[in-house]
């Protein structure tokens, strides 16, 4: 999986590639981070790649032309090594909410690059020009899109055939089947007086996986119904599960 990022601030991008999952992965050269600066492509002395708004108001624009030029390169690079350029996002709080199945089908494409706007805001007609999609994590605003871009980045990789140790770890994530995860317990058996449910001491496979089943759709019931209305409306709940939700 390959990832071209436009930023301002390509060394803050070192916490993805060189640590945990994600390094691994861009170690095992599972994952490729390719970083453009857009102040590389100014020609002038300044190197400027903002300036005020037309129309008056606070904060200053991100300029079309330094951000075209880059996502110019980005292409040519993709050409002289014989890919296809993927989609190119730019990470903004109008954007799509990002979720798990959007980093599924990120995954499948190959390659996507990520447009890190700064400032107030990027210049309209470079996103009429030459953005394909828009996407964010959240009704809030941050002072970049990097942080958005590394989320998603790291959503993507730990999705990758080998990134994790265990292959089975990502199927089981929070999402992966609508629901929420189940509550996980390791040792001690006891903990301050806690102990772990005697059902998972047992080591019958079978009664494990219906109360991990009946857990996940009870985290989900009580802290995200709108997840178990969105899995009922895609056929992801058994006759089974609605029964137990009945229940609670």
């Amino acid at each position: 999986m390959r990832f071209d990022v436009v930023t301002l601030f390509p060394e803050m991008f070192s916490a993805l590639t060189q640590w945990g999952v994600t390094g691994r992965a861009c170690q095992q050269s599972l994952a490729s981070v390719h970083l453009w600066n857009p102040r590389d492509f100014c020609t002038d002395p300044r190197k400027t790649v903002d300036d005020r708004a037309y129309g008056g108001g606070p904060g200053m624009v991100m300029m079309a032309k330094p951000l075209e030029d880059t996502v110019a390169s980005i292409k040519t690079a993709h050409q002289a090594a014989n890919i296809k350029t993927g989609p190119i996002c730019l990470l903004a709080p109008q954007g799509e909410r990002f979720s798990q199945k959007m980093a599924a089908d990120i995954l499948n494409l190959g390659n996507l690059s990520f447009i890190c706007g700064r400032y107030e805001a990027v210049d309209q007609r470079f996103i009429d020009r030459n953005i394909d999609l828009q996407l964010s994590i959240g009704d809030f605003v941050l002072s970049g899109g990097e942080i958005p871009a590394m989320a998603m980045m790291d959503a993507v990789i730990r999705l990758i055939p080998g990134a994790l140790g265990d292959g089975e770890s990502a199927t089981q994530d929070s999402f992966m089947n609508g629901l929420l995860d189940y509550p996980h317990y390791t040792r001690p058996e006891v903990y301050e007086n806690l102990s772990v449910p005697d059902v998972l001491l047992g080591g019958h496979h079978a009664k494990i996986a219906d109360w991990r089943r009946q857990k996940s759709l009870e985290l989900t019931f009580r802290l995200r119904p709108d997840l178990i209305e969105s899995a009922r409306a895609n056929g992801l709940l058994t006759r089974e599960d609605e029964q137990f939700l009945r229940s609670l």
